[in-house]
């Protein structure tokens, strides 16, 4: 099928491309870039007129609760609501029922993801058996079935000479680790540290938590010289641990969620469950130096860490509360927020670039080879490339309705208020290999 998307402003963060143009797809590829020649015979013509042509949305985190937790999210559901938020490439985690520690497993659902042909999917096997954190998986089968990397999910592990021989294993086969930093011990609480939880009464996860295990994981990097991607990044002393760890030439990337991003543990209010998250909201100098820290590259990549939660879960005491949020459909938004690209009808080329850079070129560096094919052109505009691309409205403003979401899971932070959130830029085309994966309707693309 030859798709030619006409008058749209062309932004490609990782070449530095922003006009106005048309791109043109043949058979699922780029075949040519802003001036298409009109002998073009296009099967369909998009008017991207006023509309941001950019690259597909890559997520590094995302549970999509198949299988074993359908009752709160499908693979179905979950990548239609990928598709809506503009990403068509997403990273799952193992934390599955049952965990995705055999390569049968993730063969079934990179067939399941296929078939949908909503998004591309990229697991992440588990690093040990079941997730329990003693003994390890068998990298090079998983590695064959389609694992992008090896994770712990939530789970830390306790012994750390099972970490050590993990990486080196994986440091032999060149293989990368994905390991969010919490101490086993000192995590096991249900808010950050601090006032607010002291006030309330609730149970805390002090800064400690994360940074003695970062501290850890960067000691083995170091002996092992393993690839470690460090997920969801969530105080202002981690942040300065990853920048030091990187000015030592170490190979360790990070990413931070859009939750830990844009609020806080004030934001917690009076016992919200919307704002129970894993890793929890911290205070304000650790949004500060997390958004500072993404800013100037220290943190390579924004997550939605997209977790659907069932209502009879969510709607508990806080600390009661199963801890998570639905987030695909709004990362492009808040990436815009974050960046400032969310002000006026033409958003300032930096800003637009910066946004767009955190969700598309930062989450394709982390993957690097383990996207295989696809890694010349992932994340990216470029002539002959796979033509994952997105076209969205920057100044259509829209309410975060938690019942409008695509996903089955329909709680979010970012719907806290009795009017709603007020969010700019809203996905009118998602396109996976040229097909489309989404077309918002008519009006549901306005303000």
């Amino acid at each position: 099928m030859k798709i030619l998307i006409k008058n749209g402003r062309l932004v490609d963060p990782a070449s530095g491309l922003d006009q106005i143009g048309d791109l043109a797809i043949t058979s699922g590829r780029i075949s040519a870039i802003g001036n298409v020649n009109g002998d073009f015979a296009a099967d369909r013509v998009i008017d991207a007129t006023n509309m941001i042509v950019a690259p597909g949305l890559v997520d590094l985190a995302a549970r999509l609760k198949e299988p074993g937790h359908e009752h709160e999210g499908m693979l179905e559901s979950e990548l239609a609501a990928a598709a809506a938020g503009g990403v068509t490439s997403v990273v799952c985690l193992p934390d599955t029922d049952p965990t995705l520690d055999e390569p049968g497993l993730v063969e079934m659902l990179k067939l399941r993801a296929r078939k949908l042909s909503r998004c591309r999917l990229f697991p992440l096997g588990a690093l040990t058996r079941g997730l329990k954190g003693e003994t390890l998986t068998e990298m090079a089968e998983l590695h064959e079935a389609g694992c992008v990397g090896y994770s712990q999910a939530e789970v830390p592990v306790k012994d750390t000479q099972v970490l050590q021989r993990a990486l080196q294993y994986a440091s032999t086969f060149g293989y990368t680790v994905w390991l969010r930093p919490l101490d086993a011990w000192l995590g096991k609480g249900v808010a950050a540290s601090g006032p607010v939880a002291t006030r309330l009464g609730l149970s805390g996860v002090p800064v400690a938590a994360e940074t003695i295990a970062l501290n850890t994981i960067i000691e083995l990097v170091r002996a092992t010289g393993a690839r470690v991607h460090i997920c969801r990044i969530s105080s202002a002393p981690g942040v300065e641990l990853i920048r030091q760890a990187k000015a030592q030439g170490l190979p360790i990337t990070a990413d931070v969620s859009i939750n830990s991003l844009l609020l806080t543990d004030i934001d917690i209010g009076y016992f919200n469950s919307a704002m129970r998250l894993t890793p929890p909201l911290r205070q304000g100098r650790d949004r500060d130096a997390l958004q500072a820290g993404l800013l100037d590259g220290t943190l390579d990549a924004l997550v939605s860490d997209h977790t659907p939660v069932d209502e009879d879960e969510k709607t508990l005491p806080f600390g009661e509360a199963e801890p998570g949020a639905t987030g695909l459909e709004l990362l492009l938004s808040l990436a815009l927020k974050w960046s400032g690209a969310d002000q006026g009808d033409k958003p300032a080329p930096d800003k637009l670039r910066r946004a767009l850079s955190v969700v598309t070129q930062g989450p394709v560096k982390v993957l690097g080879d383990a996207l295989g094919s696809l890694s010349s052109s992932a994340g990216r505009l470029v002539a002959g490339g796979v033509a994952d691309v997105v076209v969205f409205d920057p100044a259509a403003r829209w309410i975060v309705e938690p019942s409008a979401l695509v996903s089955q899971g329909k709680h979010t932070p970012f719907a806290f208020s009795s009017t709603g959130f007020e969010l700019v830029g809203r996905v009118k085309l998602t396109l996976v290999a040229g097909q489309v994966a989404h077309e918002a309707e008519p009006d549901s693309a306005a303000a």
